[in-house]
């Protein structure tokens, strides 16, 4: 579930027949739940939506989920071998891996 750029992490609570979501990718917790789908949807917009007011009353910028800059560490024989896949498939690394994680986080 997807709205301005937030998304949620839902789970299912068997005991109360609710799902519970909160908006991921952000440190601030804002939750939401509902009874069905569709009342889920409407929960997690009103959600968005009041984070962004809240952020906006206390003078405070609402964080967007991610950056679009991943910075991480391999082995060099890693780097080696992605270096290499890149070349080969005529693209710059930072291309290559993009189109990697991209496919893995399907």
């Amino acid at each position: 579930m997807s709205y301005k750029g937030y998304s949620a992490r839902i789970t299912y609570d068997d005991d109360d027949a609710l799902f519970v979501g909160h908006i991921a990718g952000i440190r601030d917790r804002v939750g939401f739940h509902a009874d069905s789908v569709e009342g889920l949807r409407e929960a997690f917009h009103e959600a968005v939506e009041d984070y962004i007011e809240t952020c906006a009353q206390i003078g405070k910028e609402p964080q967007k989920s991610y950056s679009g800059q991943v910075m991480f560490r391999v082995s060099p024989e890693v780097h080696r071998r992605a270096a290499l896949a890149a070349e080969l498939a005529g693209m710059s690394l930072n291309q290559w891996a993009e189109e990697v994680l991209d496919r893995a986080a399907r």
